[in-house]
């Protein structure tokens, strides 16, 4: 009975020993995907989770056509008297979350990654030296139909400098440049919780009745006259931007620019200094418009710079005006015109154009006192620098160096 008993319990476990087997992995999985669907699609999908969620924790947003963009983001807009765009946007290497559009305190120390639209234009080239210069990643986007490849020469070689062909509204229209342009990087900011600043002029004033012009001054601008398009654009512009300030809690910041010379300016864009001195590099008459006694006031190019760089990296609002408060009549730039290169250089009257403003200067005592800043280059400084380059450029003189900038 008992040896019995032993052959059915030995039969028994050699059953069992083939019955596990022939169920082989390829049985095993059959069997998983035929009866257990459910549990299958659901170990699917936590994995999948889990790998989209450690990917997105290392990856950052990426942003076509302007590299890598982190969260911290400032982004400055500025446009010139003539079909130019300069906007800027300043990207912070920080790794801190900030949802509310404010840029914390203590960051302006570090080095960050820049977007410079317009950045091969007259001030935009300038103002990128400035930021290669202290160590900050710089990408220029720029559509050069007044920008120049040649202002950026410098840095091609520069490993923290990238250079972009590209245009940010079409067609390129006074008033839709100001308007789209602007809301279109209104938008970003508030996208990135970026502070914005935006580079207004002094044509916001028109014709002014108030003299200087103070920030508190609405102005007189005609709003169907030849050079409302712009004046009126950059009104908007600035309406726009408090709106997104006020409603949005987007941080923003306001530059009003009167007057600017320099190297790099466009010889022939029509503006008054770079008329007078292209004219009298190649022997022409200077052309005075009116009687000549209209006034202007003229910033060297490294003064506004440095006062957009403390305005962005500051705690105000603004609007500021930055300018230099020296005031010259139209006759008396020309004769510091001729002193600078030929005492005989002839000066020759035309018919004023339509709304010309008759008096122009600013006001900086807001800027003074809020943002520590006023120019310190004269006129009878700044523009024998400006005259160097346009020689070199007019006639290829290499004895003069247009790289020689007055340094601050």
């Amino acid at each position: 009975m008992g040896s019995i008993d032993n052959h059915e319990l030995i039969e028994k476990k050699y059953k069992k020993h083939n019955m596990m087997k022939s169920f082989s992995l390829k049985n095993s999985i059959q069997y998983v995907l035929e009866k257990q669907r459910f549990m299958c699609l659901l170990i699917g999908i936590t994995m999948s989770i889990a790998i989209f969620s450690v990917v997105s924790m290392s990856s950052p947003i990426l942003k076509p056509d302007f590299g890598t963009i982190d969260i911290h983001d400032t982004i400055i807009s500025n446009s010139n008297p003539i079909p130019r765009r300069i906007a800027y946007e300043l990207v912070d290497e920080s790794d801190h979350v900030n949802a509310g559009g404010k840029v914390p305190l203590g960051l302006k120390g570090k080095h960050k990654r820049i977007l410079v639209t317009g950045g091969a234009g007259f001030v935009g080239s300038h103002l990128v030296d400035r930021l290669i210069a202290r160590g900050d990643s710089v990408i220029v986007v720029d559509n050069f139909f007044t920008g120049n490849k040649e202002n950026l020469l410098h840095h091609y070689k520069n490993p923290r400098f990238e250079l972009i062909r590209h245009d940010v509204v079409e067609p390129i229209l006074y008033h839709k440049t100001n308007v789209m342009g602007t809301m279109n990087m209104l938008g970003l900011a508030k996208r990135v919780g970026a502070r914005f600043l935006i580079t207004s002029t002094s044509e916001v004033y028109g014709d002014p009745l108030q003299h200087p012009q103070a920030e508190t001054y609405w102005g007189n601008v005609n709003p169907i006259g030849v050079r409302s398009c712009y004046d009126e654009g950059k009104r908007t512009a600035e309406t726009l931007t408090m709106d997104y300030h006020r409603g949005l809690n987007i941080e923003v910041r306001i530059a009003r620019i009167f007057n600017t010379y320099g190297p790099r300016m466009c010889i022939d864009d029509g503006r008054v200094v770079s008329n007078f001195v292209a004219q009298a590099l190649r022997k022409e008459p200077m052309t005075v418009y009116g009687d000549g006694k209209q006034t202007r006031s003229f910033q060297y190019v490294s003064d506004l710079v440095e006062g957009l760089m403390r305005l962005m990296e500051g705690d105000h609002v603004g609007p500021f005006n930055l300018g230099n408060p020296g005031e010259f009549t139209m006759l008396e730039l020309a004769k510091v015109v001729q002193e600078t290169i030929d005492p005989n250089a002839k000066i020759e009257f035309r018919p004023n154009t339509e709304d010309d403003p008759h008096k122009r200067k600013p006001d900086i005592t807001k800027a003074k006192q809020l943002l520590g800043w006023e120019p310190v280059v004269s006129l009878r400084q700044g523009l024998p620098m400006m005259v160097d380059d346009f020689r070199q450029r007019i006639f290829g003189d290499d004895k003069h160096d247009s790289s020689n900038l007055l340094t601050i």
